[in-house]
């Protein structure tokens, strides 16, 4: 039982690495295969829209990605469950993020009739932003549960990570002002978003592949 638990750990851990990296490259090809799509000036979600020749394709991807992420979390508390509340509160950010950028933006695309955003672009756009909110305060709450003598450089990084993604996430928020040169490249300031938040995750993947590993005492 205690092998399976850790091949179902390790696991995980190894797809959260693999939907990090493997993201990247299916927004950038199935962008490619969306004739007019601009990866620097238009953003992600337009290409899972109903209106997008890649959107089912893609929407299928982000569940995907939300299961993977859900799952992380579940791993995230196992192995880290002798840290009590900051542990389980880490578990439901990373939760969080699968729930409302991975599930949330497959199941409810943001379509527009006339301009105007349907009803499944609400929902989408609202847990979205619950999953970025959730990534963001992230950081703040993992770099808590280590001695301080331990946090080195994990420390800095999340700092580090917390600064740009409020930075990246701020740039973004330019794509609701008016036509200007920071509105304008929406889609770039997106993809730096995610690649700050896929770094973060990169590492916890790579922590807990660790101290899953390490011999008990």
């Amino acid at each position: 039982m205690l092998f399976a638990k850790k091949q179902w750990i390790i696991l995980s851990c190894i797809l959260c690495l693999l939907v990090c990296i493997g993201d990247l490259f299916m927004l950038y090809f199935l962008g490619r295969k969306y004739p007019g799509y601009n990866q620097l000036t238009d953003t992600i979600s337009s290409l899972g829209t109903s209106a997008s020749p890649v959107g089912t394709i893609l929407s299928a991807w982000w569940v995907i990605i939300g299961i993977v992420f859900i799952n992380l979390a579940i791993c995230f508390k196992a192995v880290y469950h002798e840290y009590g509340i900051k542990s389980t509160v880490a578990a439901w950010l990373i939760a969080l993020y699968g729930m409302g950028e991975g599930l949330g933006s497959g199941l409810f695309r943001a379509d527009h009739v006339n301009n105007i955003p349907a009803l499944s672009a609400t929902i989408h756009n609202i847990m979205g932003g619950i999953g970025v909110v959730a990534i963001l305060v992230l950081p703040l709450v993992i770099q808590k549960m280590f001695q301080k003598e331990k946090r080195d450089a994990f420390y800095v990084f999340s700092w580090v990570i917390f600064a740009l993604g409020i930075l990246t996430s701020f740039l973004f928020l330019f794509r609701y002002s008016d036509d200007n040169l920071l509105s304008l490249y929406k889609g770039l300031w997106q993809r730096l978003t995610l690649i700050v938040f896929y770094s973060y995750f990169v590492v916890i993947a790579l922590m807990i592949l660790k101290k899953q590993n390490k011999p008990s005492t």
